[in-house]
């Protein structure tokens, strides 16, 4: 494509967008309404995937160990354990360290484990995960180790993180694609509106030679504009109402007490505005592809 046909084809899209300024006001009010919708799912999603990937590395299991171990095989075991693919965390546990956990389930009454014997206890390692699919293969592996009494964990738990982690992204993605849908749906049908109000000087252009791609371009920029104008608003609009609703959430007694917080607009920024340009320009130029199917038929 020559250049001075390109700068014809670019101008007339950006011509479009100020001429018909009821259409384009139209599919700016449309495209923003379902782009913010989109941005509160999508921000939802983010969010969740965050407190269930917190909750999850939290999640793993406590490994025993003989209480006849001496200090070096206690070593040894913890060692093999830190070398295995898939640790996070281990943290040690003595046998004082069990005494003290056992007298805080007793609360007002733990002045009665204060004759106790340490020595029936046993050493421990608590272990967490980079990632709870590997739970089960990792603890088949330790309990091949030496000096193992036996491993504590709950599998339930742990699987049912799996699956709500797998659940939230299912829905997520399906309530995504079905806006995606819907907004091409209506673009592509308030485009049409500005396509019918000139479908005469379309005629006319097909009737003097014009190819449909020549007829086509200045509709699909038209929309690409729109998308690309539509995004930025969102942004703006998503940006500054989350950012305020993310100061706000640290100050709820239930953020405090669980220890959580809402995911940074500064660490989704970069991925927000890339899926909404890319949106914006896939909604705005695929809408007007469609709108335009009906007037280009020969």
């Amino acid at each position: 494509m020559k250049y001075n046909i390109f700068g014809y084809l670019i101008g007339e899209g950006f011509g479009n967008v100020f001429k018909n300024k009821k259409s384009t006001g139209a599919s700016l009010m449309i495209m923003c309404a379902t782009m913010i919708i989109f941005g509160i799912f999508l921000m939802l999603g983010e969010n969740i995937n965050h407190f269930v990937d917190d909750i999850k590395s939290e999640q793993g299991f406590q490994v025993f160990l003989t209480t006849d171990a001496t200090d070096e095989e206690i070593q040894e075991v913890g060692e093999k354990i830190r070398a295995l693919n898939g640790i996070s965390t281990i943290e040690k546990k003595s046998k004082q360290d069990a005494i003290n956990t056992l007298k805080e389930g007793f609360g007002d009454k733990a002045d009665l484990l204060d004759e106790l014997n340490a020595e029936v206890f046993s050493v421990s390692y608590v272990v967490t995960l980079t990632d709870l699919n590997l739970s089960k293969d990792i603890q088949n592996e330790i309990l091949t180790f030496n000096n193992i009494k036996r491993i504590t964990s709950n599998n339930t738990t742990v699987t049912t993180l799996l699956n709500v982690a797998k659940a939230i992204k299912i829905v997520t993605g399906v309530i995504l694609v079905l806006l995606i849908i819907i907004s091409i749906f209506i673009i592509s049908n308030t485009i049409k509106l500005t396509v019918h109000a000139r479908r005469k000087e379309i005629s006319i252009m097909k009737y003097v030679g014009a190819t449909n791609n020549f007829i086509r371009w200045p509709f699909i920029v038209e929309g690409i504009i729109i998308g690309i104008i539509a995004s930025s608003i969102s942004i703006v609009i998503v940006g500054g109402a989350y950012s305020l609703i993310a100061q706000q959430a640290v100050n709820i007694d239930f953020m405090k007490i669980m220890n959580m917080s809402l995911v940074s607009f500064k660490d989704m920024i970069s991925s927000i505005i890339f899926v909404y340009i890319l949106l914006g320009i896939g909604i705005g130029a695929t809408g007007s592809v469609i709108s335009m199917r009906k007037y280009l038929k020969v």
